[in-house]
């Protein structure tokens, strides 16, 4: 999973981000043995506001196949 987000943020709030992450999907998939949890990787790829809508809304959000967007953020570009 990648995490796509601005710049800024410290390195300890996008750790527990990606903990909280993979506490989640281990529940909710249902992953109790611990080499399934081990299969869940998370990415932060910061993204200057700037460059957000080339690299982020356009290519994940807008033409994102139908069905696969999960949730839409609240704003259109």
């Amino acid at each position: 999973m990648t995490v796509k987000l601005w710049p800024g943020k410290s390195e300890d709030d996008t750790r527990r981000l990606a903990d909280e992450i993979i506490l989640s999907v281990t529940a909710i998939l249902g992953y109790r043995e611990e080499s399934e949890s081990e299969s869940v990787s998370v990415a932060m790829k910061e993204v200057e506001s700037a460059d957000w809508k080339t690299q982020v809304y356009d290519p994940d959000i807008r033409d994102r196949p139908t069905g696969e967007l999960c949730k839409a953020p609240g704003y259109t570009m």
